[in-house]
C-alpha cells in the first residue's frame, strides 16, 4: 500500500486550540502518512444558500479532502455538553454532497476539554451525528483529555502518559482498519 492519506478534523477554529494539538498528535503516532488538517471555517448552512448557489467551493474541497483520505481522526471540545457547531455544520454540509463520502471510511473520534471529563459528552454527541453516514467508526479506546489547557507542552505534544498511551492505541487501530 502507498503511504495513506489521514484527515485531521478539529471542531475547533483557534489556531493554537488544543483539539488540534490533539489531531496533530494522532497523526504523528498514527505513523507514516500524508496528513492533511481540513478547514472547517465554513458558511453556515443554509438550504436558501444552497439553492441558489449550489455547494460552496469549501465545503466541496472538505468532501473531496474526506473522499481522498484514507482515514480520518476527528477531535472536538465539548461546547454545553455536546459536539461544536463548527462541527455539526461541517457534517451538515458535507450530508449534502453526492455521493457522500463518509460511507466505510475509517473514523477515530476524540477529545480535548476544560473540563474533568474530557469531552465524553461531545464524543457521544459527535458518534451520534457520525452514524447516519456510515463511516467505519473506530471506537476506543477512548481519548478524552480532561483538563486540555495543561495536556500538552509549548511545542503541542501530548504530556499525560496515559492519554497518550490510549491515542497510541487508538491510532494502531485506526491503521489497522486501512
Amino acid at each position: 500500500m502507498s503511504t495513506p492519506i489521514l484527515l485531521g478534523l478539529s471542531g475547533a477554529l483557534r489556531a493554537e486550540a488544543t483539539n488540534r494539538y490533539l489531531i496533530r498528535n494522532a497523526a504523528r503516532v498514527f505513523g507514516p502518512c500524508d496528513y492533511v488538517e481540513a478547514d472547517l471555517n465554513l458558511p453556515l448552512y443554509d438550504g436558501d444558500l444552497e439553492a441558489a448557489a449550489g455547494i460552496p467551493g469549501a465545503v466541496q474541497t472538505l468532501a473531496n479532502q474526506i473522499a481522498a483520505a484514507d482515514a480520518v481522526v476527528i477531535s472536538t471540545p465539548e461546547y454545553n455538553k455536546m459536539l461544536t457547531g463548527v462541527l455539526k455544520n461541517a457534517l451538515d454540509w458535507v450530508s449534502r454532497v453526492k455521493p457522500g463520502p463518509w460511507a466505510g471510511k475509517p473514523v477515530a473520534v476524540m477529545s480535548a476539554a476544560a473540563g474533568r471529563a474530557g469531552g465524553e459528552r461531545a464524543q457521544v454527541s459527535l458518534v451520534g451525528a457520525m452514524t447516519p453516514f456510515q463511516p467505519n467508526l473506530i471506537i476506543g479506546p477512548e481519548v478524552a483529555v480532561a483538563g486540555s489547557s495543561s495536556a500538552f507542552d509549548a511545542e503541542g505534544t501530548l504530556t499525560n502518559e496515559r492519554y497518550a498511551a490510549n491515542l497510541t492505541k487508538l491510532m494502531a487501530k485506526l491503521r489497522a482498519a486501512l
